[in-house]
């Protein structure tokens, strides 16, 4: 199984390249190495984990090639590389204009794009790459029914408006005091569960799928992403660094409103009094960790956790995908789902 996904990685990462290399010209060479510096094929560690893992067009792809009839060749995944391409640009095109906005000079351990060419230059390198990815859409054209490329490209664009609405949410909540857990969910559906949704979602349609499982797969990866996001924020206040490579502090110390914190803010005890006396230091931080268990808060945050992936696993497995991706598309989703928390 693991050959069929280093497969489809390679075959996305050739794409990626040449979809960038498109708009090559004498003049425009800075900016292409802008973006090959963000992808991590360039520059400082380029080729070092700087790359990113590529899940979201792997799931792109693995979501097609699982709905296709069992007739079909274990090759056709080919066919839906432009989608996963779009996928991942629209991906990385967030992720320049999100450092930007959150003032973040690094990125997988080396300086960001706005950091290393500007603020300016780093606005338009993210602007490339959104207009590339629906040059890529566009390629699907050669191997689709038009209805399905228009449906696809409008999933896309959806979602583009989905991350914008979520990074604006993210950013407003930084000044405001009086939040609620019920502000949270429309937060992280934008910026964390629109984009893995449209990966299943796009595949599906592309496959050819019926309107049931189109909508099982929008399902599967919506709620993928809310419990992904979920047992990131558990593991931001109880993972142990060792094996997450972030400190557990840096959610509380910088005030990261997170859904363990603004469940155990709701709670109006121990927490909330300590919480509005300001500013936390490192060494009150265990006692914090412990007033959040002591309050119920981290089985409650376990326990939607366990509830988002039910509903995750239950859509994917109604969808009854076959063959090998199917295989690989259920596997790494659970290994994603079952992170030690």
């Amino acid at each position: 199984m693991a050959d069929l996904s280093i497969k489809m990685l390679s075959a996305v990462e050739v794409d990626l390249k040449s979809q960038i290399d498109s708009i090559r010209t004498d003049r425009t060479n800075e900016i292409i190495e802008m973006m090959t510096y963000h992808m991590g094929w360039s520059g400082q560690g380029a080729g070092q984990n700087v790359s990113g893992k590529r899940l979201r067009p792997l799931f792109n792809l693995l979501s097609f090639q699982a709905l296709l009839p069992n007739t079909a060749s274990d090759d056709d995944w080919k066919k839906s590389l432009p989608s996963a391409t779009a996928i991942e640009l629209i991906h990385n095109f967030s992720l320049i204009h999100d450092d930007i906005e959150d003032n973040s000079d690094k990125r997988r351990g080396r300086e960001t794009v706005w950091k290393k060419w500007g603020i300016p230059q780093a606005i338009n390198t993210g602007d490339a790459m959104f207009s590339l990815a629906h040059h890529a859409m566009h390629r699907l054209r050669a191997a689709f029914p038009a209805e399905n490329v228009l449906r696809s490209t409008d999933v896309l664009l959806e979602t583009c408006t989905q991350l914008t609405n979520g990074q604006f949410l993210d950013m407003s909540y930084e000044t405001r005091e009086e939040l609620t857990v019920e502000d949270y969910w429309p937060m992280i559906e934008g910026k964390t569960a629109a984009l893995l949704s449209s990966c299943s979602t796009i595949g599906a349609i592309l496959s050819g799928a019926d309107e049931a499982n189109i909508n099982h797969m929008t399902h599967f990866g919506k709620y993928l992403g809310l419990a992904f996001q979920i047992q990131d924020d558990l593991l931001g206040i109880w993972g142990e660094e060792t094996k997450t490579g972030k400190s557990a502090a840096s959610d509380l110390l910088t005030r990261k409103k997170s859904y363990p914190i603004l469940l155990s803010l709701s709670k109006k005890a121990d927490f909330f009094d300590a919480w509005n006396k300001g500013l936390f230091v490192p060494a009150q931080i265990p006692h914090l960790t412990q007033v959040m268990r002591d309050d119920g808060t981290y089985h409650e945050v376990k326990a939607k956790s366990l509830e988002l992936t039910r509903i995750s696993l239950e859509n994917l497995s109604a969808c009854q995908i076959t063959g090998e991706a199917g295989e690989l598309l259920t596997t790494i989703t659970h290994q994603l789902l079952d992170r030690e928390i």
